[in-house]
């Protein structure tokens, strides 16, 4: 018995050592080192609460309506999974407006009621009232963009866009956090000209982008850190950057601005499990060749969505801890709403626009 027992974890460990051995080799990341930044978690003006738990929802045709884009007309738009937008209303009508044959994500409207698609697999898009599609952008110094996630537009039509990664796509955008080499981007792209800069680079996944009062700076979200940078366009600080908020207790998708004195930040998780393993990158490469439902565990799903102030400084805190509408990637104001995309969800949300409380 005692021989069979020896064999038996000698087998097994020859297993788990060839197993690692492999993921060695077959693992599609190379993990960089980089240390989390402090977390909060849910304590302070971060602190749990049920002011998101009476969401009402419009069903989408599809799963994934990421980003809201509002009209002004009672009509909003987003995109869905399968790479259609649709156009919808509160009264539940819904049809289609365009199909990319890619992943829309943030998008918005231009001065001339075109609707501007960062798609995360056909780049950077316009699409007319009658739905065709125009591509803007999906190259960079002859390189493919990898990864184009949401866009903002300025008063004078310069449009700021991300790149998440320069490493991963959209369908395995994990990898992006589990090898931390931070190559996400900000460009901004001149319709006028057609030509498209570089403002930041090295973002740790690039991901909303919202303009400020008087177009004076852009915000980039940068979801692995947990922070907001901001890119200033104008006045003396005009080329260089800071950082808007930092230590969020969740990770920061897309943020749009009111157009008064307040940004919306939709968080879909925490950052707790993504934290705990920027000290590991041997883990992390072993991680990475699991299947994605396994490597999702690391995000805890959560109901959030943040308000700052034009100092950065926490002014509402929305949350739902029955995670009745979750994974909000989008908080969108418009008119007297505030309205909610999601990646896990088949239907858009909406709430009145809260007020600012804290």
């Amino acid at each position: 018995m005692k021989k069979l027992l020896t064999r038996f974890f000698g087998a097994l460990a020859c297993v788990v050592l060839g197993w690692v051995a492999w993921s060695f080799v077959a693992a599609p990341i190379v993990p960089a080192m980089w240390e989390a930044p402090p977390n909060p978690e849910l304590t302070g003006v971060f602190a749990s609460n049920n002011r998101l738990e009476n969401v009402d929802t419009v069903s989408m045709p599809d799963l994934g309506p990421e980003d809201v884009a509002c009209s002004g007309d009672g009509w909003f738009y987003s995109g869905l999974e399968d790479g259609q937008i649709v156009r919808f209303n509160k009264q539940g009508n819904t049809t289609l407006f365009a199909q990319t044959q890619g992943r829309p994500l943030g998008m918005t409207f231009d001065a001339q009621g075109a609707l501007i698609v960062a798609d995360a697999y056909q780049g950077l898009l316009k699409i007319g009232e009658e739905g065709r599609v125009e591509t803007l952008v999906d190259q960079y110094l002859g390189r493919r963009l990898q990864f184009v996630d949401d866009v903002d537009i300025a008063a004078d039509g310069t449009i700021y866009f991300s790149d998440a990664s320069m490493r991963f796509e959209f369908h395995n955008n994990l990898l992006d956090f589990y090898e931390g080499s931070m190559t996400g981007r900000l460009f901004a792209y001149s319709p006028k000209t057609r030509a498209v800069e570089l403002l930041l680079d090295g973002l740790f996944f690039a991901n909303g982008v919202a303009l400020g009062p008087d177009d004076a700076y852009v915000l980039i979200n940068e979801t692995g850190l947990g922070r907001v940078q901001r890119f200033w366009l104008k006045g003396p600080q005009a080329g260089s950057s800071d950082v808007f908020v930092e230590h969020l207790p969740g990770t920061p998708d897309n943020i749009n601005y009111d157009g008064d004195k307040t940004f919306w930040i939709a968080m879909p998780s925490l950052r707790a499990g993504v934290d705990a393993v920027a000290h590991l990158p041997l883990l992390r490469r072993l991680v990475s060749v699991l299947p994605r439902a396994l490597q999702e565990a690391a995000a805890t799903p959560v109901s959030f969505v943040l308000g700052v102030d034009l100092n950065g400084s926490v002014v509402a805190n929305l949350q739902d801890p029955a995670l009745g509408y979750n994974y909000i990637t989008s908080a969108t104001p418009c008119d007297d709403d505030l309205w909610l995309g999601s990646l896990h969800m088949t239907s858009a949300g909406y709430l009145p626009r809260p007020e600012a409380t804290n």
